[in-house]
């Protein structure tokens, strides 16, 4: 599922102060320099000050997501289209196998129209597959046959993380009282204030005219302040995610008994288990929740000459749309196609905010991943939002390529950073997850403002998937002002970027605890992005011309900061 969500299980563990600091100094800080702003942003302004005299080349830059609102006026005019294709006349007219592809493909629809939004975790539908092979049978390892081994060490993993606790019980409970009480105080708001959508922000202002108003007033404020939304968040938007993480947890502490809808056979109908069934789904690339993919797609292009809404990293993009990723648990198959018709359509960067704990078809995501590799292709990926440190838990996708049996080049895994200013105080962001092995880098993630479904709707969503947008968007900037360097010379750059930042003496709250750790703990380069130093050190770059060889450990560069 899309990494960053705004989930309710770690708005439920850390309550957001914002230090007084208004929500609208916030908008875009993570575009500011620390010198010029206080705020530990990319330096983009100063970015584009150095850049100002050179010429840029457009730049295809995939979004592999739950969808894009393509009617958004911030993000219209900078969406790809299929050069190609002609729109809507049912014909697959530069015959890739996708019809009407016009502005990418959706992997998770039907020629009919219809569209999955749900999807169960990987967990829950790994167990049900192997259930009746294995439950119940006292079986020993030793004794099955090769084949089966693997497949048997795999659930008997998931069958001990099927197990549900009484913490989880009483965090389900907590969350239907607080979404019960909360749809009351929110009836008679709507009703009293006389508006079905308001904020915390608007109810603040507002005197009701009644007893109960002021008690439906303060009793909203208490248990949204309690549940860790931000002033800004919509009462549509805090009851939809509600409901939504009560239903999924549901699903999931009933799923051992009973296994859950198959919603990919109703819907899809593909031949999930052959890769080489891959001409299926649709061209709606909005889908039926937008959202998480409108934000992405937002930080990393939003228009930046048009005085509306919000700037985007890059200049001058055009995002590649493609709807792979579910309310739930993504599927490895439709992860691969996604990433090799971006591939074959052009894109330079592909986007992936989003991941999961198991990956039983890895090897096609592996396939993928070297196919992207080999075409030059970047891929940008968040790390995730469960506090875990990655070097000990498995998140997927990632650049272990089991098949090939080498890590991946080409790929960048992305933590989240935030700023002293905001929220808890912390550098880095309390949900991300970590590792030195296996997270590349930091970038902001923590209130970050994009644009979200709706022609003229933006807002705040935090997490490792605003983290990895951020580092896509100035891959796409290295990529369009110096597009004869490789994809590894842009992974470099990027590394060598926030590595300029690592100060061995700087200490930051562990993910997750309350431990004092060096930076240089959280991931491998031990700093966070700097969209400037990345493009000056792209620019004493020359273009490969031998195979590639692997880096020396990082260097401490002199940062503009």
């Amino acid at each position: 599922m899309p990494n960053c969500r705004p989930f309710i299980l770690f708005l439920l563990l850390s309550t957001t102060v914002f230090s007084g600091y208004a929500q609208s100094s916030l908008k875009g800080w993570h575009l500011k320099d620390l010198k010029k702003d206080s705020f530990n942003g990319i330096s983009l302004s100063e970015t584009y000050e150095f850049l100002k005299d050179k010429k840029s080349y457009t730049v295809i830059v995939a979004v592999i997501d739950s969808g894009v609102d393509t009617t958004h006026e911030d993000l219209k005019n900078i969406l790809w289209r299929n050069p190609g294709e002609i729109p809507g006349n049912g014909i697959d007219d530069d015959k890739n196998g996708y019809i009407d592809d016009i502005y990418g493909w959706n992997f998770l629809g039907n020629r009919n129209g219809e569209n999955l939004r749900k999807a169960s975790d990987e967990k829950t539908r790994l167990y049900h597959r192997y259930k009746a092979l294995f439950a119940g049978k006292g079986l020993q390892e030793d004794s099955l046959p090769s084949t089966e081994k693997a497949s048997y060490q795999l659930w008997s993993k998931v069958e001990r993380e099927m197990q549900t606790n009484a913490e989880e019980h009483a965090e389900l409970m907590f969350v239907d009282v607080a979404l019960k009480t909360l749809k009351k105080y929110d009836k008679l708001l709507r009703e009293e204030m006389k508006r079905d959508t308001f904020t915390s922000e608007d109810l603040e202002k507002y005197q009701p005219a009644n007893s109960a108003g002021r008690q439906a007033k303060l009793g909203y404020l208490t248990s949204t302040k309690m549940l860790g939304f931000d002033g800004d968040e919509s009462n549509t938007s805090i009851l939809s995610q509600l409901t939504e993480y009560a239903s999924v947890r549901k699903d999931a502490m009933s799923s051992k008994d009973i296994a859950p809808p198959n919603y990919r056979e109703t819907i899809i109908k593909d031949d999930y288990y052959n890769i080489n069934d891959k001409y299926y789904g649709n061209a709606d690339v909005m889908g039926p929740n937008p959202m998480h993919g409108t934000h992405v797609t937002g930080i990393i292009a939003a228009q930046r000459d048009n005085d509306l809404g919000i700037d985007g990293v890059a200049d001058n993009v055009k995002i590649m749309t493609i709807r792979a990723i579910p309310d739930g648990d993504e599927y490895d198959k439709d992860v691969a196609l996604a990433i090799k018709y971006a591939v074959d359509n052009g894109a330079r960067v592909i986007n992936m905010s989003f991941g999961k704990a198991f990956s039983p078809e890895k090897k096609w995501v592996d396939e993928a991943v070297q196919y992207a590799s080999q075409k030059d292709v970047l891929l940008v990926h968040a790390a995730g939002n469960e506090s875990a440190n990655l070097d000990e838990k498995d998140n997927y996708p990632n650049a272990n390529l089991e098949a090939f049996q080498k890590r991946a080049d080409n790929f960048i895994n992305v933590g989240a950073s935030s700023d002293p200013r905001i929220g808890d105080g912390r550098l880095v962001a309390d949900f991300s997850n970590f590792g030195t092995k296996n997270v590349d880098v930091l970038a902001p993630g923590v209130k970050i403002y994009s644009t979200l479904p709706g022609k003229h709707d933006y807002g705040f969503l935090k997490g490792t998937s605003m983290a990895s947008p951020v580092v896509t968007g100035i891959a796409a900037l290295i990529r369009s002002y110096y597009p004869a360097l490789s994809a590894r010379q842009v992974k470099y750059a990027i590394e060598q970027s926030a590595a300029a930042c690592t100060d061995t003496t700087i200490k930051v709250l562990k993910p997750g605890t309350k431990e004092l750790t060096p930076l240089n703990n959280i991931c491998e380069t031990g700093g966070v992005v700097n969209a400037l130093l990345a493009i000056q050190i792209a620019a004493t770059l020359h273009p490969e011309e031998k195979p590639f060889v692997p880096r020396e450990p990082f260097k401490k560069l002199k940062s503009s900061k």
